[in-house]
């Protein structure tokens, strides 16, 4: 496979990771992707093993040729009509395979840059981040860690804790930051 289709892949996957909206779509593409690679190479596989049987029956009628009343020059034309017979039609599967590849990664680049654009709409919409945080909460309180589809105003509900008091006491910036997994101080009375 040539390298700048590699190349071009790499750089479309790491451009899907940075889509989050779209990584999904953007994985069932690259595997799409890879399922045509795979077959490509299968398919390559079969034209050097039809090559390689070409060769062993060129070999074998060369061995013959002493004895048959075909004339040299004569398998000599017969083998170059059909070694271009076969070059022409690896040519053309091939330039089939790279039309095939180009348009995939055309629909890929378009859904990566319509991700992006999402993505960059999305943020510039976001309410300002809280950066400066306040002191002025209880320090007795409760440890909680963060589980799958917990928000930070559902585990305020959940512990009884002020959502203020949560943000400044574990100094989160971002509610949308929280990480499964992840400790909470989760103060409580005042």
């Amino acid at each position: 496979m040539p390298s700048h289709l590699l190349r071009s892949g790499a750089l479309l996957s790491l451009l899907g990771v940075l889509a989050h909206g779209q990584v999904d779509n953007t994985r069932v593409e690259l595997a799409n992707l890879r399922q045509d690679v795979m077959l490509l190479s299968q398919r390559v596989g079969e034209l050097t093993m039809t090559v390689e049987q070409l060769n062993r029956e060129n070999g074998a009628l060369q061995a013959k040729a002493s004895q048959s009343y075909v004339t040299v020059e004569q398998l000599n034309r017969a083998v170059a009509d059909l070694n271009r017979t076969m070059q022409g039609a690896l040519a053309e599967q091939k330039r089939e395979v790279l039309n095939q590849v180009a348009g995939q990664i055309e629909r890929l680049g378009k859904q990566t840059n319509a991700a992006l654009d999402a993505l960059a709409r999305n943020q510039a919409t976001r309410p300002a981040v809280q950066t400066t945080f306040s002191e002025d909460f209880p320090k007795e309180g409760v440890n909680y860690t963060v589980v799958n589809g917990d928000t930070l105003s559902g585990i305020a509900k959940k512990t009884g804790g002020k959502l203020a008091d949560i943000r400044n006491a574990n100094k989160i910036a971002d509610d949308t930051r929280i990480r499964v997994g992840q400790t909470l101080f989760i103060p409580q009375g005042k």
